[in-house]
């Protein structure tokens, strides 16, 4: 069991002292656009495995490199295709994680013994001046207890790491809402294996053709070794078991509205709450709107650990673009326990 320790909320006028807390070995929560991190040194094996002790993550789960800039990669990256560097050109700083082969340099704590890394150059200024600054890259998953759902500000992070980590620098709510794209370069042909903030439809207009991991769409079994974070288990999960209904947005309210039962919560697209009068209800935004429904799904999800909800039923959108990665979340959530019209 961790010692309690006084968790520092630092500004994002603090990048010296993150830097500092990174250099020297210690956890601090920092934030990006898609969901806050919890980063360490990712070349100091014991700061890494910190990060483990502090989530209670499965040790097969590996970690995703984060820097400042895309001139970094070879330091830690070697084969390094021009696919990536066009990628880099035209998403970085931003939510996309390149898989590349590892140099030895990255220690096995960060890959779970892979011989591939993922690597990312976060939209968030503060965090990249941290890395700059510590002069290492930061391993950082999402800063939420494993399982749970990831969070979107520093308030969520710290009902989950306050009295864990050294610090969290706070730069309110994330933009993005879900987190980073996971490109597999070191396969042919390129392997989706995440979807995230860069949608596959613009993934495919850089590099061609791309297939997408069985793991996107179901759950891997116990035997199978995750190539990259959030493909193995049962992710994002609130307390209350959850129902995904996909289909139609009517169809799904009218299915839902007719399934309820006394102590159920509802996630919902905000133009169908009317359907679900005398329960509990997160709206995650207008049908027609996936930007507003990735901002606010994990929020939704975590809303519900406030109250005694029983059973959780929740709208999908439709799984193209950036709504692949929010059907993919709530997916998951639920242990892919999904309804379908």
């Amino acid at each position: 069991m961790m010692n309690a320790m006084d968790t520092k909320r630092l500004t994002t006028d603090d990048a010296a002292r993150g830097a500092a807390i990174i250099a020297s070995g210690g956890l601090l929560g920092i934030p990006t656009e898609t969901v806050y991190g919890l980063g360490a040194n990712g070349l100091d094996s014991a700061a890494v495995a910190a990060i483990f002790a502090a989530k209670g993550r499965p040790q097969d789960n590996p970690l995703i490199l984060h820097i400042p800039s895309a001139d970094w990669l070879e330091r830690y990256c070697q084969d390094i295709s021009p696919a990536a560097y066009d990628l880099a050109r035209r998403f970085w700083p931003g939510p996309l994680t390149i898989i590349l082969k590892r140099k030895p340099i990255v220690p096995n704590t960060v890959t779970a013994g892979l011989d591939t890394v993922g690597m990312r150059c976060p939209d968030c200024a503060v965090t990249r001046a941290i890395i700059a600054a510590a002069n290492v890259p930061v391993a950082a998953p999402s800063g939420n207890t494993s399982g749970r759902p990831s969070p979107t500000t520093a308030e969520a992070m710290l009902e989950d790491m306050d009295g864990k980590i050294d610090a969290i620098v706070d730069a309110g709510p994330c933009t993005v809402g879900v987190e980073s794209t996971i490109v597999d370069l070191t396969t042919t042909p390129p392997r989706l294996l995440r979807p995230g903030g860069v949608t596959l439809e613009e993934l495919r207009n850089v590099l061609g053709e791309v297939a997408v991991d069985e793991a996107v769409l179901r759950l891997m079994s116990t035997n199978e070794h995750p190539r990259a974070p959030g493909m193995k288990y049962r992710h994002y999960a609130p307390k209350a078991p959850v129902t995904v209904v996909s289909g139609d947005a009517q169809g799904t309210a009218r299915y839902i509205s007719a399934h309820l039962q006394p102590g159920d919560g509802v996630i919902c697209f905000s133009d169908y709450v009317n359907f679900f009068s005398g329960f509990s209800t997160q709206a995650i935004g207008p049908a027609d709107d996936p930007q507003e429904h990735a901002r606010h799904i994990f929020e939704a999800l975590r809303a519900f650990d406030h109250e005694a909800v029983k059973r959780i039923w929740a709208q999908s959108p439709d799984a193209t673009g950036l709504g692949l990665a929010v059907t993919n979340r709530l997916n998951k959530a639920a242990g892919f326990h999904i309804i379908s019209l």
